[in-house]
Protein backbone atom coordinates (compact mmCIF):
# COMPACT_ATOMS: atom_id res chain seq x y z
CA UNK A 1 0.00 0.00 0.00
CA UNK A 2 0.83 3.62 0.24
CA UNK A 3 1.61 5.94 3.56
CA UNK A 4 1.54 9.38 4.41
CA UNK A 5 2.79 11.20 7.62
CA UNK A 6 4.28 14.01 9.13
CA UNK A 7 6.14 13.92 12.56
CA UNK A 8 8.65 16.08 14.41
CA UNK A 9 11.15 15.56 16.65
CA UNK A 10 14.68 17.55 18.25
CA UNK A 11 17.20 17.35 15.30
CA UNK A 12 19.06 14.84 17.43
CA UNK A 13 19.14 14.16 21.82
CA UNK A 14 19.47 17.06 23.15
CA UNK A 15 19.35 19.46 20.47
CA UNK A 16 17.22 22.82 21.06
CA UNK A 17 16.19 22.72 16.79
CA UNK A 18 13.56 20.48 16.14
CA UNK A 19 13.64 18.68 12.77
CA UNK A 20 10.24 18.36 10.64
CA UNK A 21 9.22 15.40 8.11
CA UNK A 22 6.23 15.02 5.79
CA UNK A 23 6.81 11.84 3.97
CA UNK A 24 4.92 10.06 1.10
CA UNK A 25 6.09 6.01 1.09
CA UNK A 26 5.16 2.87 -0.30
CA UNK A 27 4.56 0.08 2.25
CA UNK A 28 4.54 -3.52 3.11
CA UNK A 29 3.38 -5.84 5.75
CA UNK A 30 4.48 -9.15 5.62
CA UNK A 31 4.19 -11.82 8.66
CA UNK A 32 6.12 -15.06 7.61
CA UNK A 33 7.47 -17.63 9.74
CA UNK A 34 10.35 -16.36 9.54
CA UNK A 35 11.28 -12.82 7.84
CA UNK A 36 8.49 -10.02 9.37
CA UNK A 37 7.69 -6.96 7.74
CA UNK A 38 6.13 -4.39 9.84
CA UNK A 39 5.31 -0.67 9.62
CA UNK A 40 7.73 0.17 12.19
CA UNK A 41 10.70 -2.66 11.84
CA UNK A 42 11.92 -5.37 9.59
CA UNK A 43 12.84 -8.19 11.11
CA UNK A 44 14.00 -12.19 11.25
CA UNK A 45 12.24 -14.58 14.11
CA UNK A 46 14.57 -16.66 14.88
CA UNK A 47 12.97 -18.17 17.84
CA UNK A 48 9.65 -18.08 19.32
CA UNK A 49 7.25 -19.82 22.00
CA UNK A 50 4.43 -17.98 24.21
CA UNK A 51 6.13 -15.79 26.32
CA UNK A 52 9.50 -15.14 24.67
CA UNK A 53 10.98 -14.28 21.03
CA UNK A 54 14.20 -13.93 19.97
CA UNK A 55 14.86 -12.06 16.46
CA UNK A 56 17.48 -10.08 14.02
CA UNK A 57 15.81 -6.43 13.28
CA UNK A 58 16.27 -3.09 11.83
CA UNK A 59 14.99 0.55 13.13
CA UNK A 60 15.79 4.28 11.56
CA UNK A 61 15.45 7.53 12.29
CA UNK A 62 15.45 10.95 9.99
CA UNK A 63 18.11 12.86 8.87
CA UNK A 64 18.94 16.17 10.36
CA UNK A 65 20.57 19.19 8.42
CA UNK A 66 23.38 20.74 10.58
CA UNK A 67 22.59 24.26 8.37
CA UNK A 68 19.45 24.51 10.07
CA UNK A 69 21.31 23.94 13.32
CA UNK A 70 23.26 27.13 15.08
CA UNK A 71 25.18 25.06 17.07
CA UNK A 72 26.65 22.42 14.49
CA UNK A 73 26.85 25.46 11.91
CA UNK A 74 29.86 24.30 10.18
CA UNK A 75 29.82 20.51 11.03
CA UNK A 76 28.58 17.44 8.80
CA UNK A 77 24.89 16.54 8.50
CA UNK A 78 23.41 14.14 10.56
CA UNK A 79 22.74 11.45 8.05
CA UNK A 80 19.84 8.82 8.28
CA UNK A 81 20.48 6.27 10.61
CA UNK A 82 19.99 2.38 10.23
CA UNK A 83 20.31 0.45 13.59
CA UNK A 84 20.21 -3.73 13.17
CA UNK A 85 21.17 -6.29 15.29
CA UNK A 86 19.26 -8.85 18.05
CA UNK A 87 16.35 -8.21 19.84
CA UNK A 88 14.55 -10.66 22.82
CA UNK A 89 10.77 -10.08 23.34
CA UNK A 90 9.77 -10.82 26.72
CA UNK A 91 6.02 -11.01 27.45
CA UNK A 92 6.21 -10.52 31.35
CA UNK A 93 2.16 -10.99 32.03
CA UNK A 94 -1.25 -10.51 30.35
CA UNK A 95 -3.25 -8.84 32.17
CA UNK A 96 -6.52 -9.21 29.88
CA UNK A 97 -6.93 -11.14 26.74
CA UNK A 98 -6.07 -8.29 24.83
CA UNK A 99 -3.35 -6.84 26.70
CA UNK A 100 0.38 -7.70 27.55
CA UNK A 101 3.02 -6.41 29.52
CA UNK A 102 6.53 -7.32 27.43
CA UNK A 103 10.31 -6.40 27.52
CA UNK A 104 12.25 -5.99 24.97
CA UNK A 105 16.02 -5.88 24.60
CA UNK A 106 17.30 -5.07 21.45
CA UNK A 107 21.73 -4.65 20.83
CA UNK A 108 22.11 -3.02 17.39
CA UNK A 109 25.04 -1.53 15.38
CA UNK A 110 24.06 1.94 13.93
CA UNK A 111 24.88 2.59 10.45
CA UNK A 112 24.68 6.44 8.99
CA UNK A 113 23.59 6.90 5.33
CA UNK A 114 25.14 10.15 4.17
CA UNK A 115 26.68 10.02 0.73
CA UNK A 116 28.02 7.04 1.79
CA UNK A 117 27.48 4.36 4.46
CA UNK A 118 29.15 4.75 7.44
CA UNK A 119 29.22 2.81 11.01
CA UNK A 120 28.53 4.86 14.15
CA UNK A 121 28.53 2.58 16.88
CA UNK A 122 26.34 0.35 19.27
CA UNK A 123 22.86 1.48 21.02
CA UNK A 124 21.31 -0.56 23.57
CA UNK A 125 18.13 -0.16 24.63
CA UNK A 126 15.80 -1.77 27.07
CA UNK A 127 12.46 -0.92 27.01
CA UNK A 128 9.26 -2.14 28.79
CA UNK A 129 5.79 -1.84 26.65
CA UNK A 130 2.28 -1.84 27.25
CA UNK A 131 0.39 -3.00 24.80
CA UNK A 132 -3.97 -3.06 24.35
CA UNK A 133 -5.47 -4.52 20.79
CA UNK A 134 -8.64 -3.36 21.80
CA UNK A 135 -9.17 -0.11 23.44
CA UNK A 136 -12.12 2.12 22.72
CA UNK A 137 -14.29 2.42 19.67
CA UNK A 138 -11.39 0.03 17.78
CA UNK A 139 -8.45 1.76 19.11
CA UNK A 140 -5.50 -0.17 20.06
CA UNK A 141 -3.01 1.50 22.29
CA UNK A 142 0.31 1.07 22.96
CA UNK A 143 2.67 3.03 26.25
CA UNK A 144 6.30 2.42 26.71
CA UNK A 145 9.38 3.39 28.43
CA UNK A 146 12.95 2.66 27.73
CA UNK A 147 16.85 3.93 28.36
CA UNK A 148 18.73 4.64 25.54
CA UNK A 149 22.97 3.68 25.88
CA UNK A 150 24.98 4.27 23.21
CA UNK A 151 28.73 3.28 23.44
CA UNK A 152 31.52 6.09 22.78
CA UNK A 153 31.62 6.11 19.27
CA UNK A 154 27.35 6.74 18.73
CA UNK A 155 27.63 9.30 21.49
CA UNK A 156 30.87 11.19 19.39
CA UNK A 157 28.39 11.22 16.50
CA UNK A 158 25.82 13.48 18.81
CA UNK A 159 27.82 14.69 21.04
CA UNK A 160 31.69 15.06 20.12
CA UNK A 161 33.47 18.11 18.68
CA UNK A 162 37.22 17.01 16.81
CA UNK A 163 39.55 20.36 17.24
CA UNK A 164 39.38 21.57 13.66
CA UNK A 165 36.02 21.83 14.27
CA UNK A 166 35.71 23.94 17.75
CA UNK A 167 35.22 27.22 17.43
CA UNK A 168 35.19 29.95 20.45
CA UNK A 169 31.42 28.74 20.99
CA UNK A 170 32.03 25.64 20.58
CA UNK A 171 34.97 24.16 22.11
CA UNK A 172 36.60 20.34 21.60
CA UNK A 173 35.08 17.73 23.31
CA UNK A 174 35.70 14.08 23.27
CA UNK A 175 32.60 12.09 24.07
CA UNK A 176 31.95 8.93 26.17
CA UNK A 177 30.06 5.99 26.72
CA UNK A 178 27.22 6.29 28.52
CA UNK A 179 23.33 6.65 28.63
CA UNK A 180 21.58 9.39 25.95
CA UNK A 181 18.14 9.52 27.39
CA UNK A 182 15.20 8.18 29.16
CA UNK A 183 12.34 7.85 27.27
CA UNK A 184 8.37 7.65 27.45
CA UNK A 185 6.22 6.90 24.72
CA UNK A 186 2.37 6.22 23.58
CA UNK A 187 1.32 4.93 20.53
CA UNK A 188 -2.21 4.24 18.85
CA UNK A 189 -3.80 2.97 15.57
CA UNK A 190 -7.63 2.57 14.07
CA UNK A 191 -8.98 1.15 11.10
CA UNK A 192 -10.65 3.93 9.40
CA UNK A 193 -12.08 1.57 6.61
CA UNK A 194 -10.84 -2.01 5.75
CA UNK A 195 -8.04 -0.59 3.76
CA UNK A 196 -7.36 2.90 5.49
CA UNK A 197 -5.65 3.10 8.88
CA UNK A 198 -5.11 5.73 10.66
CA UNK A 199 -2.07 5.86 13.59
CA UNK A 200 0.03 8.48 16.12
CA UNK A 201 2.42 9.04 18.52
CA UNK A 202 4.01 10.98 21.18
CA UNK A 203 7.35 10.85 22.80
CA UNK A 204 8.82 12.42 25.67
CA UNK A 205 12.72 12.29 26.30
CA UNK A 206 14.43 13.34 29.07
CA UNK A 207 18.33 13.89 29.38
CA UNK A 208 19.07 14.85 32.71
CA UNK A 209 21.18 12.28 33.48
CA UNK A 210 22.73 11.51 29.84
CA UNK A 211 26.49 10.93 29.56
CA UNK A 212 28.16 13.51 27.70
CA UNK A 213 26.00 17.14 29.25
CA UNK A 214 29.26 18.91 29.23
CA UNK A 215 29.02 18.91 25.56
CA UNK A 216 28.87 22.26 23.79
CA UNK A 217 25.80 20.46 21.39
CA UNK A 218 24.28 19.50 24.66
CA UNK A 219 21.61 22.19 25.07
CA UNK A 220 18.39 20.73 26.45
CA UNK A 221 17.53 18.42 29.22
CA UNK A 222 14.33 17.07 27.69
CA UNK A 223 12.69 16.62 24.36
CA UNK A 224 9.15 15.32 22.34
CA UNK A 225 8.60 13.98 19.43
CA UNK A 226 5.14 13.59 17.43
CA UNK A 227 3.41 12.53 14.12
CA UNK A 228 0.07 11.09 12.36
CA UNK A 229 -0.38 9.94 9.33
CA UNK A 230 -2.32 7.30 7.30
CA UNK A 231 -1.88 4.38 4.97
CA UNK A 232 -3.63 2.95 2.35
CA UNK A 233 -3.59 -0.72 1.54
CA UNK A 234 -3.90 -1.38 -2.51
CA UNK A 235 -3.63 -5.16 -2.42
CA UNK A 236 -3.29 -8.61 0.13
CA UNK A 237 -2.68 -11.64 0.17
CA UNK A 238 -6.44 -14.14 0.25
CA UNK A 239 -4.05 -16.09 3.31
CA UNK A 240 -3.31 -14.38 6.05
CA UNK A 241 -0.82 -14.54 8.66
CA UNK A 242 -2.11 -16.44 12.00
CA UNK A 243 0.26 -14.02 14.20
Amino acid sequence: GVAAGVVAMPAYPAASERSSHALILPFLIYRGDILRVEPSSISARLLRAENYEFDLGFAASLPANSNDIAVRSGMPDLGTLIEFGPRVKLTLARPTPDSRMRLELPVRSVLELNHDIHTQGLSFEPELVYEIDHFRAGWCLAASGSLVWGDRRLNTYFYGVAPPLATAARPSYEARAGLIATRLGMSTAKDLTPDVRVYGFVRYERYDNAANRASPLFLQTQGTSAGIGLTWTLGQSSRRAAD
